[in-house]
């Protein structure tokens, strides 16, 4: 049961990181839009929608992503110092009401966006000779199927830690820097950090 969360795991992560790389194509394309539209004088009516096009896909396909890594945001005023059962408790129904229904209606409802797009080869209406949108319209059921398996995954956990009383593990990716680790990694002390900062103050001041 493990390795089939881990796979499901795997294959969010490789989603999420797989349409990550828009952000560096948006970037290069909202630089080339500017420097075509003022340097050149030449700007393209279509750049506007192909923008949002690649950021909501990107919204959308990270939603898996972030589900598998357990970063979304919840109130962890009080959830973070609940006990495993408690939390995965309170987890199991907030799936079952809310998540469950909620992503179900988006991935169906997607799906005939979608089919409706596709049957009429649909364009954007914002800007003359606007681009396709149906492709874009495609990627709304695939996020929310992605999202679906995911949450039955974390139901899954939440069920398992309540009955084991501990969180199973999960893949693990990119996280904030631990200052804490990084210092006895490098076998640093708060007394170095200390001299070390009274050095450059010194020396600015005698520099001063």
């Amino acid at each position: 049961m493990q390795n089939l969360l881990l796979t499901i795991d795997k294959i969010s992560t490789w989603a999420g990181q797989f349409f990550a790389w828009l952000i560096v194509a948006l970037t290069f394309m909202i630089s080339w839009e500017v420097f075509s539209r003022y340097a050149l004088s030449n700007p393209h009516p279509w750049a506007f929608d192909v923008m949002s096009m690649m950021y909501g896909s990107l919204f959308m396909m990270a939603g898996a992503y972030t589900l598998s890594k357990n970063g979304h945001v919840r109130g962890d005023v009080l959830y973070g110092f609940f006990p495993p059962r408690l939390q995965a408790g309170l987890d199991l129904l907030l799936y079952v009401v809310f998540f469950i229904p909620g992503v179900v209606a988006m991935a169906w409802a997607g799906f005939n966006y979608a089919g409706d797009s596709w049957a009429i080869r649909e364009y954007s209406n914002i800007t003359a000779d606007g681009p396709p949108v149906y492709p874009f319209k495609t990627i709304i059921p695939i996020a929310g199927a992605l999202l679906l398996v995911q949450g039955l995954v974390e139901i899954v956990r939440c069920v398992i830690c309540l009955q084991q009383g501990q969180w199973p593990s999960r893949i693990e990716d990119v996280e904030e820097v631990d200052v804490e680790k990084l210092k006895e990694m490098v076998n640093v002390k708060d007394e170095d950090i200390e001299k070390l900062d009274q050095y450059v103050t010194s020396g600015k001041g005698g520099h001063a």
